[in-house]
């Protein structure tokens, strides 16, 4: 089975289905789309609206690919509206692909339970995508975080190509709002598509960093440290935000880590803002929708949480010298995606280079790849290896290469073998240790060998020294880490 963009089968399908009417927010991108989508759902669930949210691909289950509130669907819910679907679609014989399946599923979860809102996340692309069969009228504006190279065979091989294939979720006298963008040429290819919908574009209005305040943020947290029995994470980052919406300039503290985050509160921000003030959308807003936001946004902001996106996690390593580690979890599946994970690690090294009591810092990366030609390890991982200075610092670094365990219904996606990631490794980087999963045989635990080699010998709690390991790459890597997490969390012992 290959993927196959076309929104024939899903509009002959939806016609037999109830009519979905939920007013929406439909978010693409190539990156940052879903840390978007959080943060809207957050500020909307703070405000006290009931919020649907559909991402994809799933992490651990595919249900955790629609929340209600934050949470995932009960399997009781999503278990009747499946079957619905599943029966209309072998009635009518329509086929449709498994990411239709699972929209439309969706969307039926959110019909059936009458959420005030739904905030959609794109699956690829945007104009084929079948979350774009959504009706005109259920939209309440379209959003299209930064455009950068990915899914080439589908979505074509520059970003001016690929960006006109995003901005085609614009939707005619709706507003299409622009985030921040890599590439100048992004701007004028969406600009030309949103005129011809006769959409009305809006511009991100961007977010700034600012100093963190006492009488604002409260004291400044602890000194951050990666020391799993009294991990510290970094601290927030504290923003100012001023919009027209806004009686006055916002000043929040934004917990989701990494400095592009800032980018995409931007979005959100300016999504929200327009929702108060659009014509087309604030009729159509739960009422007293500005004035709950208003007085809920900082929470909103502060309460967004994004698994899997420079996620910090404390997990027990059994090895010769079992322990608990400090784990960051990404998906960084992309070249723009990489160069964001090594920034951020980047910024780690120099908090820590910072902390006199801090001399020595082991670096472990796990890391694991979709197969996804034109694509290649290279072209993902070699930001990850490009020279990361210290003034003070000893950065021990290692890498092990490991494959994912196949996601369900997807059965066409396929891990680079373990073998081609180490030949990059070794291209791009001398003097590290590295450690390489079997290219064949059984998947099912190359990541807790990868752990347990990452961990083996370690020095972590001796004076001075600090240990971080980065499980890196897919998103269905990631999702095997929250598999082990989750079995770890269920068996504490």
């Amino acid at each position: 089975m290959s993927i196959k963009l076309s929104l024939e089968r899903i509009h002959l399908l939806a016609a037999h289905l109830p009519p979905y009417s939920c007013p929406t927010v439909h978010v693409a991108g190539t990156n940052g789309k879903g840390s978007v989508t959080c943060i809207l759902s957050s500020i909307f669930l703070a405000s006290g609206l009931t919020v649907g949210r559909f991402n994809s691909p799933h992490l651990v289950s595919v249900q955790d690919s629609i929340l209600i509130n934050d949470q995932s669907v009960s399997p009781e819910e999503y278990s009747l509206s499946r079957a619905a679907v599943e029966s209309a679609d072998q009635v009518h014989g329509t086929e449709v692909s498994s990411f239709e399946m699972l929209t439309l599923v969706a969307l039926q979860v959110f019909e059936k339970l009458r959420v005030d809102i739904v905030v959609i996340e794109v699956g690829m692309g945007g104009r084929l995508d079948a979350t774009n069969y959504i009706p005109d009228e259920s939209i309440l504006l379209s959003a299209l975080t930064t455009v950068d190279l990915d899914h080439q065979s589908f979505l074509g091989n520059t970003v001016e190509l690929i960006a006109k294939e995003k901005a085609s979720i614009a939707r005619k006298n709706r507003p299409f709002v622009l985030g921040i963008q890599k590439y100048a040429a992004v701007e004028n290819v969406v600009r030309s598509v949103v005129e011809q919908t006769g959409a009305h574009f809006i511009a991100t209005h961007s977010a700034q960093r600012r100093a963190w305040d006492d009488t604002i943020d409260g004291p400044l947290p602890p000194t951050f440290s990666l020391d799993a029995e009294s991990f510290r994470p970094p601290p927030a980052q504290p923003i100012i935000f001023t919009s027209s919406a806004f009686p006055s300039s916002l000043s929040a503290l934004l917990y989701l880590n990494g400095s592009h985050q800032v980018e995409n509160l931007s979005l959100a921000l300016t999504v929200i803002s327009t929702l108060m003030t659009h014509p087309s959308c604030a009729s159509r807003m739960p009422s007293g929708f500005s004035e709950r936001v208003l007085e809920n946004i900082k929470t909103g902001i502060r309460k967004a949480t994004w698994r899997g996106r420079l996620s910090f996690h404390r997990l027990r390593a059994s090895s010769s010298n079992p322990r608990a580690i400090t784990v960051l979890v990404d998906g960084a599946h992309n070249h723009a995606s990489s160069e964001t994970l090594a920034s951020y690690v980047s910024n780690l090294v120099t908090m820590l280079d910072g902390n006199p009591k801090v001399r020595i810092l082991q670096l472990t990366y796990i890391l694991g790849l979709s197969h996804s030609p034109p694509k290649t390890p290279k072209d993902t991982l070699f930001p990850l290896f490009a020279s990361r200075s210290s003034k003070r610092l000893s950065i021990q670094t290692k890498v092990a290469a490991v494959r994912f365990t196949s996601p369900e219904g997807m059965p066409w996606v396929k891990s680079v073998p373990p073998s081609e990631i180490a030949a990059v490794v070794r291209e791009s980087v001398s003097g590290v240790g590295l450690w390489v999963a079997s290219d064949e045989g059984k998947i099912q635990g190359q990541l807790e060998s990868a752990l347990e080699w990452a961990t083996a010998g370690g020095t972590e709690g001796e004076d001075g020294v600090q240990e971080l390991v980065i499980v890196a790459g897919s998103l269905y890597l990631v999702a095997d880490f929250y598999r082990l997490l989750a079995m770890q969390e269920a068996n504490p012992s």
